[in-house]
C-alpha cells in the first residue's frame, strides 16, 4: 500500500523557518517525480517545489524561489522542504505528491500556519 506521510507543520511567525518532511512507502519511487503542493483556505491547489530521487534538478513556484528549498534523503525514502522567511501569505495545508506518467499519489497533508 503506497503511502506518503507529511509532517513538520505548525504555527510559526512571519520571518521564521519550518522544515516539512514527506515520507514514502508501499512501492518502489524511483521513476516518480517528488513534488510539494499547498492548498490556502478558499484557493486552488498550487504547485510549490519539485524534486527526483535521482539527479540534482529541483524545480519552485515564482512565489517561494529563494526562500524554500526542496531536498531528499534516498537512504530513507523521505522529501523535505526547508522554508524559511515565511509569510502569512504561505499559510496553507501542505501536500506530499509523488507523479509519474500521469500516476499521482497524495498524502494527507500538513498544515502551516505563518502569523503576522
Amino acid at each position: 500500500q503506497v503511502q506518503l506521510v507529511e509532517s513538520g507543520g505548525g504555527l510559526v511567525q512571519a520571518g521564521g523557518s519550518l522544515r516539512l518532511s514527506c515520507a514514502a512507502s508501499g512501492r518502489t519511487f524511483s521513476n516518480y517525480a517528488m513534488n510539494w503542493f499547498r492548498q490556502a483556505p478558499g484557493k486552488e491547489r498550487e504547485f510549490v517545489a519539485a524534486i527526483r530521487w535521482t539527479g540534482s534538478d529541483t524545480y519552485y513556484a515564482d512565489s517561494v524561489k529563494g526562500r524554500f528549498t526542496i531536498s531528499r534523503d534516498n537512504a530513507k525514502n523521505t522529501i523535505f522542504l526547508q522554508m524559511n522567511n515565511l509569510k502569512t501569505e504561505d499559510t496553507a495545508v501542505y501536500y506530499c505528491q509523488a507523479s509519474s506518467r500521469g500516476l499521482n499519489y497524495w498524502g494527507r497533508g500538513t498544515q502551516v500556519t505563518v502569523s503576522s
